[in-house]
């Protein structure tokens, strides 16, 4: 019998999607199979059909998006009642004071507003893509770095993801989920 893990991501630039793929590549075989779905799709999708759950989601200056708030109101008994993990990709995590689930401030903040309790919660550093920014972003997520003593140069692409501690919780994720 194959468990079916559904991964659901919730991004604004890509790099959650990303990192979603990245997990559903790892998990796929040996008796697990994998579907990944934007969050703005999951209504199309069954939950109940799939044995696992792990949602993604980024920050944007600050905030989760809406719909990653809409979908686990709509879906708490579910996740609850099911193996279910969650992982934060946001650019604070690239410190490390910041980057467990325990001294994350947004991942700390969400799971003060929203009962759910995963089996695994991960926290991964993200990216600043400047060149894909419109002006207008570039200039705030500028001023962000800036004031976090993070990278300014706007020409530049960050990638702070710290991939071996995405196999870390790919690899605590198939102990908690699978008997």
């Amino acid at each position: 019998m194959a468990y079916k893990t559904l991964i659901i991501y919730s991004t604004v630039d890509g790099h959650t999607k990303k990192i979603s793929n990245y997990i559903a590549e790892k998990l796929e075989g040996n008796k697990v199979s994998t579907t990944v779905c934007n969050i703005s799709s999951v209504g199309s999708i069954n939950l109940s059909d799939f044995d696992n759950v792990i949602v993604g989601a980024s920050i944007r200056y600050g905030k989760y998006r809406k719909q990653l708030y809409d979908f686990l109101k709509i879906n708490l008994d579910f996740l609850n009642d099911t193996k279910s993990a969650f992982f934060s990709v946001n650019v604070v995590a690239r410190k490390e004071q910041k980057n467990t689930p325990e001294t994350n401030p947004y991942t700390k903040n969400l799971f003060k507003k929203i009962q759910w309790q995963p089996v695994l919660i991960g926290v991964f550093a993200g990216k600043v893509n400047y060149p894909h920014y419109n002006f207008v972003n570039k200039m705030i997520i500028k001023f962000i770095m800036f004031i976090t003593k993070g990278p300014t140069n706007t020409s530049q692409v960050y990638e702070f993801t710290n991939w071996e501690l995405v196999d870390d919780f790919i690899d605590e994720f198939r102990k908690r989920s699978h008997p």
